[in-house]
């Protein structure tokens, strides 16, 4: 045995625990070296309780299910959709109407019109005009309407009647709580066919999660709340989206001739 070379494995050994901030030797009985740092205080809760303002806004947040009902009342209500124009004008129940918006955001087209397009949300050109689609992104639409010789068989409206802050999506609360109103226009109109205009249109009113890129294109039936309808919907790119992402416009120009083909086919006999 080389009792050097041992001497020096312990010095170096000794040396590394001491660099490691060992500074005792075991003793003979156990000793809890957590319990002798832990504090002698409680230590503060990262976790404010909250305030008494904050307690009395949490409780003054609106009803959700009472301001849905309240459109729905007021929906039924309107018997032509001059009534029902002026019932969301007076709908106090959005909370975008509060966000800057200038006025409510209707419709534009014909009132008996086969096709109704629902877009998202008006934007800054149509909280301006009180029309939908009126900026570039409805010019664009009513191009490629013209093309499609559907200019006057539609009627055009979006999920929400006032513009979100800054064009954003319209959340889906939001678009619940003038879900009624939409689906008294739709009523009212009596399309044959709905063309959802944009991700945000097309979930709300499938009740779907996919993307628009994997729901356009593709046939789907909508029901009201209460399922007493049926009608054929079809997704499509919103025309905003087109005019940042040119080159699908060919992918919505064949949404557009889908829609017309199945328009104007010929119905068969019952």
């Amino acid at each position: 045995m080389d009792i050097a070379a041992d001497t020096r494995a312990i010095e170096s050994l000794l040396a590394f625990w001491s660099q490691a901030g060992a500074d005792g030797c075991f003793s003979d009985a156990p000793v809890d070296r957590l319990a002798e740092r832990a504090p002698t205080t409680p230590r503060p809760t990262t976790r404010a309780l909250p305030t008494a303002p904050a307690v009395a806004a949490r409780s003054a947040a609106p009803d959700l299910a009472g301001t849905i009902e309240q459109a729905r009342a007021l929906a039924a209500a309107a018997q032509d959709l001059s009534q029902l124009e002026a019932a969301i004008a007076g709908f106090d129940g959005c909370g975008l109407k509060f966000e800057g918006a200038k006025r409510a955001v209707f419709s534009r087209g014909a009132a008996d019109a086969p096709v109704m397009i629902i877009g998202e949300g008006p934007g800054a050109e149509e909280d301006i005009q009180g029309v939908p689609f009126v900026g570039r992104a409805g010019k664009l639409l009513d191009r490629m309407l013209k093309a499609a010789g559907l200019s006057e068989r539609v009627f055009i409206t979006n999920t929400v009647f006032w513009r979100p802050p800054g064009n954003r999506t319209p959340a889906p609360a939001e678009q619940m709580v003038c879900a009624p109103f939409l689906e008294r226009a739709i009523a009212l109109v009596n399309p044959r066919f709905l063309l959802l205009a944009g991700g945000a249109s097309a979930k709300a009113m499938l009740k779907r999660d996919e993307g628009i890129l994997s729901l356009r294109g593709r046939w789907f039936d909508w029901s009201p709340e209460d399922g007493s309808a049926r009608l054929p919907a079809l997704p499509t790119l919103h025309p905003a989206f087109l005019l940042r992402q040119p080159g699908a416009k060919k992918r919505a120009w064949q949404d557009l001739l889908t829609l017309t083909e199945r328009l104007d086919r010929p119905e068969r006999p019952e």
